[in-house]
């Protein structure tokens, strides 16, 4: 009871930490970067004017780099709050495409997904709840596990789901206090909800399942 009462205020608190997270962000990324594109479309006309049609062409390839990197960034943070493909396409596709935006963004670590079954839609509820622990998952073995690999699998029959994520990352220990992380109390909190069953293996040095 204690554990659930610590967890709806932390509910709370994660909110406005995440509104302020947000925020931030936005402030700092997109928002500075179409800054920046005003910024260099003025300078664009000047070399023009100064240096001709080859220079200009130049700062105009740069220009699209630019633009390119703050739609990833406004990607990125859509899919953090929720990806309209989950509503659009269902589970599957939507975690294919999540998957390879992360992994083409940490170019250091592989990561690999497999589907089994019959790609099917799924409740709101379930599709949402799978999308949460496969993005908290993955984001902690990038995050804290510094993994190289991670490895998710989902599996789909006419009775059940089930998802393996694996990295072979530094691992935690299951004994110590502090590693029921709030990340993993929420996504235990999601799959009770559900009627589900949650398991956590992991051991320093050995990555975590």
């Amino acid at each position: 009871a204690k554990l659930k009462q610590d967890f709806g205020l932390r509910i709370i608190e994660a909110q406005e930490e995440e509104r302020k997270r947000l925020s931030r962000e936005i402030h700092d990324g997109p928002a500075q970067m179409m800054a920046n594109v005003m910024m260099r479309s003025d300078l664009i006309e000047r070399v023009y004017k100064e240096y001709g049609a080859g220079e200009a062409l130049s700062e105009v390839k740069n220009l699209k780099k630019m633009v390119r990197n703050a739609l990833y960034e406004v990607r990125r943070i859509i899919y953090d709050l929720r990806p309209m493909a989950l509503d659009d396409l269902g589970l599957v596709p939507t975690l294919r495409k999540y998957l390879q935006t992360i992994e083409e963004y940490h170019s250091t670590t592989k990561i690999t997904y497999i589907s089994i079954g019959e790609e099917r839609r799924l409740p709101t509820q379930y599709e949402v709840a799978l999308f949460r622990m496969v993005q908290e998952s993955v984001q902690n073995a990038l995050k804290h596990a510094n993994a190289k690999e991670i490895k998710v699998k989902l599996e789909l029959t006419k009775q059940n789901i089930t998802v393996v994520i694996r990295d072979d990352g530094q691992g935690f220990d299951l004994n110590e206090k502090k590693a029921e992380s709030f990340g993993l109390i929420g996504m235990r909190e999601r799959v009770d909800l559900l009627e589900g069953e949650l398991s956590i293996d992991s051991k320093i040095g050995a990555g975590t399942v």
